[in-house]
């Protein structure tokens, strides 16, 4: 081995050279693009947790040191300074904007948010209970019944069009099915408001008295967006890169990532920490539960702790802390919900016991973000699709780098076949 190839020799004697491939930040990657053609294998990699499966600009992560950059950028400084308008023209365009560009690229979000009216009729086909993440997923995939207009993928005057198209639109079909599930009428978007802002106008708005739009619960979306907007090669980014890799249109894409996203071991977690917490009860149960969790034979696990890539604390946790706190502060639902004293006291238990600290199962953003959602009065079957708000510009940007690489080819995984071997038909009348 060198630092530039591994020499793989088979059983039989036979040696094949893998290059290393060398990022700019993390690990070396083997390319084993030449294997199977040399070796007759394949690797084996459930879960493709050891593989790099593309190359990217966009998104480095270092679970190690709890490091996450957006196009090089340390997220703390972009949710310290920047704003989720501006973080989606980085991940998008890969530089910060100017203040025109900026200016231009919220205009034309804040003026596409307006639904097809049939789409909005589209919503009335669903049952009064449906979760509003089957609605988000299906409706996103019909915006490629809408709009023909960007559904040729090789032309790149399309990208710029779908992208502020979808990203302006997702907050007005996440609203539509949130007034939809509550039995209200659907509220339009105002294109006076910031992206935030015009989320929340359109979540609680009512024709029946004018909306006051709390500042800090916009902040704390922003805040939120930022830091959900993009994970590197996550499940529902990596779906919506394999779905997208076969040339099918960006809707299709999207739609597959929210899909993706659905999944309870994926976005779904921070409706777990509400879950458990309503599980637990009451801030006297806490050492009960904890004693469980510690308790291997037991299947009861703490929700919201720990991080499968950060092994250190998750940094958007930290950042995400001190607005949970300022949010519970200011919208004073402590003292009329039992559950946020109760997360608070589950959280100051597992900062300081030695077994999470030395596991390193602090809170994650999902802890944080779940209680954030319910203080401001959103639906826990909501959660999951306000992550996908903020995560969409992710999808985008990774799809606009998908479709644009020269080297793009359809996402095709092997396997290792454990089935029967060659079995010859056996009729009906046999058997």
């Amino acid at each position: 081995m060198s630092k530039d190839a591994f020499t793989l020799t088979s059983p039989d004697g036979k040696s094949t050279t893998l290059p290393v491939r060398k990022g700019t930040l993390g690990p070396d990657v083997v390319d084993i693009g030449q294997l199977y053609k040399e070796q007759g294998v394949f690797t084996y990699d459930p879960g493709f947790v050891a593989t790099g499966s593309c190359k990217s600009d966009i998104t480095f992560i270092d679970g190690d040191e709890g490091v996450l950059l957006y196009r090089g950028y340390p997220v703390e400084q972009l949710a310290a300074h920047s704003s989720f308008i501006e973080v989606a023209y980085l991940l998008l365009y890969g530089q910060l904007p100017t203040k025109a560009q900026l200016d231009a690229f919220d205009t034309s979000i804040r003026t596409h948010t307006m639904l097809n009216e049939g789409m909005l009729r589209f919503f009335n086909g669903f049952r009064y209970d449906a979760h509003p993440m089957a609605m988000l997923s299906a409706v996103v995939g019909s915006m490629s019944a809408y709009y023909h207009d960007t559904l040729d993928i090789n032309d790149p005057g399309t990208h710029d069009i779908f992208t502020h198209r979808i990203l302006a639109k997702l907050p007005t079909i996440a609203a539509a099915a949130h007034k939809l599930t509550s039995g209200q009428p659907f509220v339009y978007p105002r294109n006076d408001l910031n992206y935030t802002q015009n989320l929340l106008h359109m979540f609680f708005a009512v024709p029946a008295e004018p909306y006051q739009i709390n500042e800090i619960a916009a902040q704390a979306l922003d805040l939120l967006f930022i830091l959900h907007a993009d994970h590197e090669q996550n499940c529902s980014t990596s779906t919506v890169r394999m779905a997208g890799s076969s040339g099918a249109n960006p809707y299709s894409a999207i739609a597959a990532g929210i899909a993706a996203l659905w999944g309870p071991a994926h976005g779904g977690a921070n409706e777990a920490v509400l879950r458990m917490l309503e599980e637990i009860g009451d801030t006297k149960n806490i050492p009960k539960f904890v004693a469980r969790a510690k308790d291997k034979s037991d299947s009861f696990r703490l929700m919201g702790f720990g991080h499968r890539v950060y092994k250190n604390f998750d940094p958007r946790a930290k950042i995400i802390r001190e607005m949970c706190h300022k949010v519970l502060a200011q919208m004073g639902r402590r003292t009329d919900t039992p559950m946020f004293d109760l997360a608070l006291a589950l959280e100051e238990v597992a900062l300081k016991d030695d077994y999470f600290i030395e596991k390193n199962l602090y809170p994650n953003v999902d802890f944080y973000s779940g209680i954030i959602y319910k203080a401001l009065g959103i639906p826990t079957s909501m959660f999951t699709v306000m992550f996908a708000i903020g995560r969409t510009v992710g999808w985008v940007a990774h799809w606009r780098e998908m479709i644009t690489d020269p080297n793009l080819r359809i996402s095709r995984p092997r396997q290792l076949y454990t089935g029967p071997k060659n079995r010859d038909y056996v009729q009906l009348n046999k058997r």
